[in-house]
Order: C-alpha cells, then structure tokens, then sequence
C-alpha cells in the first residue's frame, strides 16, 4: 500500500534553517543594493539591475538543463543562488573595500592599489564567501551530493546569484562615470562574453566537495580535496582578474580561453556522470522487475534523456498533466532508487534508512503506475520508448 503522501519522499518540507537562511540572504541582498543606489542616482541604478538580471533567466535555463537525470531539490538551488546574490556579495564588498584601503595607504598609488586587490584580495574573499555555503551543503546536505553534476549545478547556482548582484555596481559605475556607452561595453564584456567567469571559478570548489560527500573519501583525504579545489578556485579568479587588470586586451583573451577550456572540461565531467548514474540503473533496477514496479522497457526509457522526454509527453498526451506528473514523479523516483542502492554499496546510508526510503520510493513507483494513462484505443500499443 502507498503511502497517504507517496510524493513526500522527494518533496520534502523547507527546513526552519532554509527559511531563515533565505530571510537573512534577501535581507544582505537588500542592503547590498541599498549600497548601490546611496552611491548612484536612482533611475541609473534601476537601469543596472534590469541589465543585471536580463541574462539570468537564459542561464539558469540553461544550467538546470545539465541537472535533468537527477534534479537536484529546488529549495536548495535556491538558498544556493540567494547565498551568492545576498551574503557572500555583501560580505565579500565590505572585506574588498577594507583590503582596497589598506593596500592603497600601503601604497599610496589608488590605481595600481585596485589591480593588486583584484588580483589577489578579491579571489581570497570572494571565493571563500561563495565556497562556505557549499561547505555547508557537504555538512548538512551530505545525501544531496552525489556526484560531480550536483557539485557543479550548485557552485554554478552560486555563482551566478553572486555574478547578477555584483554585476549591478559595475554596471552602475560604469553608467555614472561614461554614460551608456561605458554600460553597453562593460555589459557586453560581463553579461554577454563572461556570464559564467563566477560559476567556472566556483564549480572547481564544487566538484571537490561532491567528491568529498562519497563515502569512501571522508576524512583527511576529502578535506585535502576540498582544500585543493578552493586554492584551484581562487587561482582561476586571480589569473583571470590578474590578466584582465595587469596585461589589457590581451591577457584578456588568454583568460577567456582558460575559462572555455574548463567549461568544456566540465561539460565533459557531466557527460561522463550522467553514463554513470545510467549505469546504476541499468544495474540496480533489473531486480524489482518481479516486483512489477519496472519493467525492461522502462529502464530502456530511464536511461535516456530523449526516450523521458517521449515518456513525459506520451503521458501528457494521454493523461493531462496529472499523467505527465506521474510519469516525471516515476522517473524521478526510480533514479533515485538507483542512487540510493549506490550510496548503500558505498557505505554511505545506514541499513535502517536504506529501508525505509527504499520502501518510500518503491511506494511512489507504485503509486505513480497506477496513474500512468492507458487510452482505451491503445490498450494494446506499447508506448513509443518500448
């Protein structure tokens, strides 16, 4: 029998923590900005904000759109991107701005105090306030963390928060000091040529962590890990602001090739991950053929984006969007069977909790079926994926 919430295993309640954790992000968040119109005209700074916030939309799109075997929950995507839009803006302007004042008594030279701040202050601060909340997943969101997608996904989402909230005082300096001309340039150089600088930088902090979550690296060689991805994190910044201020145009190019070459190796990681959780499901789910929640047609449709996609729709076709929920809800609940049977070889859930989110999402399987659509002209026709 299912349970009276089968949805609850992947649902779940906002913690207490979340919501205060959300509460005080938005309250940095708005201080952050109160900054920002104090130091500019009003309207100016409105006009930085929607420049600001135009790409957001496009690359969250386009980051969710690497998480889909495996959606990570929304309610942490969000306190991550709240984290780097809020706190770790915030506190990292302040500990910027108290660097730049010290470095420029030290000496005495303004502008060339604001390269050697960019260089190597702003890559200290910022990425320790970015890395701390992925710290703080690998604490507390442990099961979350299963593979090197999820570590990229949430630095990413990070980072991004982070890029969109500093990316208003550039924008609005740059307007105040040359007008639109200087906001067009410094929006075509952050918002169209460098949109994921801030992700990339992160997401080597992100991928040790996850690798740290695995069972079999806890303890001194995970926190090695972490360590290594943070400095990596932190050089990529600093070559990046280091070329950018010290070496012009030029330098400029070689950074922005560094970051392409990571962002296709990182492509490349998430390929490879995603084979491997199609791997676990190829392998963990054949037996629970004879329980009757899955059948041999399902693990083919499980193990490819393209046949879900045919699977969803197929549903939505027949069944609305109730049958289009149960098959998203199924496939989902299926995944994270495979995961779960994963981190239990790994030694990374108990026996006790083994069972009972196996039980949770054998229930929601089941329950799913039974609100798959069958249409009474069709009864006979195996859907599209079989």
């Amino acid at each position: 029998m299912a349970s009276r919430d089968p949805r609850s295993v992947l649902r779940g309640r906002p913690s207490f923590g979340l919501i205060i954790g959300l509460v005080v992000a938005g309250i940095c968040a708005t201080v952050s900005f109160s900054f920002d119109i104090l130091n500019g005209d009003p309207v100016e700074f409105f006009i930085a904000l929607a420049a600001a916030i135009a790409p957001v939309p496009l690359l969250l799109a386009g980051l969710l759109a690497l998480d889909r075997m495996e959606p990570e929950p929304r309610s942490n995507l969000i306190f991550a991107f709240m984290w780097g839009a809020g706190i770790a803006v915030l506190f990292a302007g302040l500990l910027n701005s108290l660097n730049l004042i010290y470095v420029e008594n030290a000496l005495g030279d303004p502008e060339g105090a604001r390269d050697y701040v960019a260089t190597f202050g702003a890559p200290l601060v910022e990425e320790s306030m970015k890395g701390l909340v992925l710290v703080g997943l690998l604490r507390y969101r442990r099961q979350e963390l299963d593979g090197p997608t999820d570590g990229i996904i949430y630095a990413s989402m990070v980072g991004l928060g982070f890029a969109m909230s500093e990316n208003v005082s550039y924008y609005l300096a740059a307007l105040t000091e040359n007008g639109p001309e200087g906001l067009a340039a410094t929006v075509v150089l952050r918002g169209v040529l460098s949109p994921l600088a801030h992700p990339l930088f992160t997401s080597l902090i992100g991928i040790a962590v996850a690798y740290a979550a695995q069972p079999q690296n806890r303890g001194a060689r995970g926190v090695w890990m972490v360590i290594l991805g943070w400095i990596g994190a932190m050089i990529l910044h600093g070559l990046w602001n280091g070329f950018a201020s010290f070496a012009g145009f030029n330098g400029l190019i070689v950074a922005y090739l560094i970051l392409m070459a990571l962002l296709f190796v990182e492509l490349w990681v998430i390929v490879r991950d995603r084979k491997r959780v199609v791997g676990m499901i190829q392998h963990y789910l054949p037996p629970y053929e004879r329980t009757g929640l899955i059948t041999a047609a399902d693990i083919v449709m499980l193990s490819s984006l393209k046949h879900r996609r045919e699977a969803r729709k197929w549903a939505r076709q027949h069944g609305g969007r109730p049958g289009q929920q149960a098959m998203s809800d199924y496939q989902l609940a299926a995944t994270e069977l495979g995961l779960l049977h994963e981190r239990a070889v790994r030694g990374g859930v108990s026996e006790d909790d083994f069972l009972t989110t196996q039980r949770s999402l054998a229930d929601l399987m089941a329950h799913s079926r039974g609100m798959f659509p069958v249409p009474p002209q069709q009864v006979t026709v195996p859907p599209p994926w079989a």
